[in-house]
């Protein structure tokens, strides 16, 4: 099959990935591909994936979505960051917010400054040079065309795979209802020919997109592309899902609140709050996580909570033969970071700009696989840094994370910051230098010297030049209404005249 022209996708799965990738797909590409998925409304979907980052709003400009149209149909409101308590210590809180903190210049970050300006005590908290951080720690937001925030959204997952299959099959996709049963394969080259339903149909096609969720029916099932396991690393394996009523302003950001063997969410929507009790079964057993999450919610649960199974690593192809893994299927980061839903949205993206559209070969699936590879170990190093970088040891949990060995290439970011403060962002990088920054120091890891830009600055200087730049931010913040009344008169908004043009 290797050269034989592809035009017939087939994606195996529905939820939000499935739906993702269809959208995107025929978007994208529609006029020159057949596009077909297949799901079964039988088969649940985990529909857990509430919190996003920044680069979905840039997945639905190229979509042409309506910003007010998403929000209503997907119930979703507005993040600017997430705040992490009692994570380098009990009761220590940080925000990791969007967005540039103070103002860099092209020979020293920003933090490089501060440092300085601390040790000379001219200083306050580096949260006070955010405006994203200013913004969500006091609830305010404004968003829509011309905001100056940098953000992503909390949403209800399974409306938002519901809202993207109606755009989907506006444009053309194909939906087909049925249980995948076999997958039939080419005898000689392995390739993936065909699925077939429990109700006797036979779906063809040249390119297959596996979104089955944690089965992985055609990845693993039928490839058996084999799975990297990162659990001694981040050795969390469970999470007690659950919903309850709001209660209290609605904040513009996540909090993930370590507890002694993990950590829970608390994810504010236009209509509830998601909550989520993350935990590794070494250390805590099932009964004891939902007495204990039962005990941290502060509001009565709208059904009750979902017991999730996971374990954290990656297939070890993403692209094997003429199968593209997306989603829970392609291997599963656990959602500290809320990247999930970006790990498939930038999968399908970069399937459209390496699309085989001559054929599957072999050299597009190295570079597919090479630049996947790289962006998912760069966001586990990001996640395992917020267990390795406490000082914690109240808990055998906590004590074991302190003590493990961690990748070399996190390792390395991490004695590099702590000797210079020196932190980066390569090419490929989904975290920026300042989303590092914030972490490491938000959880204790203290530089011991740092670029000497700012002493050629007398301590007027500085105190002013720092002043200047808090001032404008709590200017700005000041002239942000809340989020709530913000999202009120967002919606009551007439719809836009056309829905944008997908980005060239």
């Amino acid at each position: 099959m290797m050269g034989k022209p592809v035009k017939k996708v087939v994606i195996a799965g529905g939820g939000t990935a499935g739906w993702c990738a269809a959208a995107a797909l025929s978007r994208f590409l529609g006029p020159l591909l057949d596009i077909t998925l297949v799901e079964s409304e039988e088969i649940g979907i985990v529909g857990v994936g509430e919190s996003t980052i920044p680069t979905i709003r840039t997945f639905h400009s190229f979509l042409g979505i309506d910003e007010r149209e998403f929000l209503r149909a997907t119930n979703a409101t507005h993040k600017l960051a997430i705040a992490f308590e009692n994570w380098g210590r009990d009761k220590d809180r940080y925000l990791h917010a969007f967005g540039e903190m103070g103002v860099s210049n092209w020979m020293a970050q920003f933090h490089h400054v501060w440092l300085e300006a601390r040790s000379r005590g001219l200083v306050g908290d580096y949260g006070n040079y955010g405006f994203e951080y200013q913004a969500a720690e006091q609830g305010r937001f404004q968003g829509g065309e011309g905001s100056r925030l940098s953000y992503a959204y909390h949403l209800d997952a399974v409306l938002y795979g519901r809202f993207l299959r109606t755009l989907s099959e506006k444009i053309g996709v194909k939906r087909i209802e049925g249980r995948i049963q076999t997958v039939d394969q080419d005898s000689e080259t392995g390739f993936v020919t065909a699925l077939n339903l429990e109700s006797g149909q036979r779906i063809e096609g040249d390119l297959f997109i596996d979104c089955t969720g944690f089965r992985a029916l055609l990845t693993e099932g039928a490839l058996k592309t084999g799975y990297e396991d990162w659990s001694h690393w981040l050795p969390t394996d469970r999470a007690l899902a659950v919903q309850t009523e709001s209660r209290g302003p609605l904040m513009p950001y996540t909090r993930a609140i370590a507890h002694g063997e993990g950590w829970r969410w608390r994810i504010p929507l236009q209509n509830r709050v998601g909550n989520g009790l993350v935990y590794s079964s070494q250390y805590l057993s099932d009964e004891d996580a939902r007495q204990r999450f039962a005990g941290m919610l502060d509001a009565e649960p709208l059904f009750e909570p979902r017991l999730i199974r996971y374990q954290t690593g990656t297939r070890r192809l993403t692209w094997n033969k003429n199968v593209v893994a997306l989603g829970l299927s392609s291997g599963f980061i656990e959602p500290l970071e809320s990247t999930s839903i970006h790990l498939f949205q930038v999968g399908v993206t970069r399937l459209a700009q390496l699309f085989p559209f001559s054929g599957v070969n072999q050299p597009l699936i190295d570079r597919y696989n090479a630049l996947a590879r790289h962006e998912l170990e760069r966001i586990r190093d990001f996640v395992i840094l917020h267990y390795k970088a406490t000082e914690r040891d109240d808990t055998a949990f906590w004590r074991d994370r302190q003590a493990m060995p961690v990748p070399d290439t996190l390792q390395e970011r991490m004695e590099l910051f702590r000797e210079t403060a020196e932190a980066y962002q390569d090419a490929g990088d989904l975290f920026r230098a300042d989303s590092w920054v914030q972490v490491m120091m938000g959880q204790r890891i203290a530089p011991k010297t740092w670029h000497r830009l700012a002493r050629m600055m007398s301590d007027t200087e500085l105190r002013q030049a720092l002043s200047s730049i808090k001032d404008r931010i709590d200017h700005a913040v000041a002239a942000l209404p809340p989020q709530e009344q913000f999202i009120r008169t967002y919606l009551a908004a007439p719809p836009a005249h056309g829905r944008p043009q997908p980005a060239m």
